[in-house]
């Protein structure tokens, strides 16, 4: 199924009560949400400069999940390497159930010209793979040009 697909690629804060275990849970899990989010930037992109949450025009699909994401990153990563020039950008899927992408420019051209102009959610071309990667499960898109710019797109 996945090799039908074509691809044309803020974590949510939920109220928190105001009890004193609540607060003690909360702090926990945001230590741990910034924790993983350090772990990416710095490494697989540079500090996010952008965000935005776009409200998808899909829901995932019942089937999909981690092996399938994963397996959809890999197919794609194939692909490319299979073609008879460089790659342009490369994929990664992240988190416990790999829902969060990230793909990243490997020249100046492919990814560097996205934050020239205008932001990622607002290009036409942009919500059709916003649509497909909310399809898929995802739930957030880390785009980079890998120098210097990081937007991220939380899906909902």
């Amino acid at each position: 199924m996945l090799r039908r697909l074509v691809l044309i690629s803020t974590v949510l804060l939920l109220p928190v009560t105001a009890s004193a275990a609540g607060d003690g849970q909360a702090a926990a899990a945001k230590s741990l949400s910034n924790a993983a989010e350090s772990r990416h930037e710095g490494y697989y992109y540079p500090k996010i400069t952008s965000s935005e949450i776009y409200k998808a025009r899909t829901q995932a699909l019942a089937k999909m999940n981690r092996h399938e994401r994963l397996l959809f990153v890999s197919a794609t990563t194939q692909q490319q390497g299979s073609a008879n020039y460089a790659p342009r950008y490369v994929m990664f899927a992240k988190g416990d159930q790999a829902e969060k992408l990230i793909i990243v420019g490997l020249d100046d051209e492919t990814l560097g010209t996205i934050y020239r102009g205008a932001y990622v959610g607002s290009l036409a071309e942009a919500k059709e793979l916003l649509d497909l990667v909310k399809l898929m499960g995802f739930s957030q898109i880390t785009i980079s040009d890998g120098r210097r710019n990081s937007h991220r797109v939380t899906l909902e």
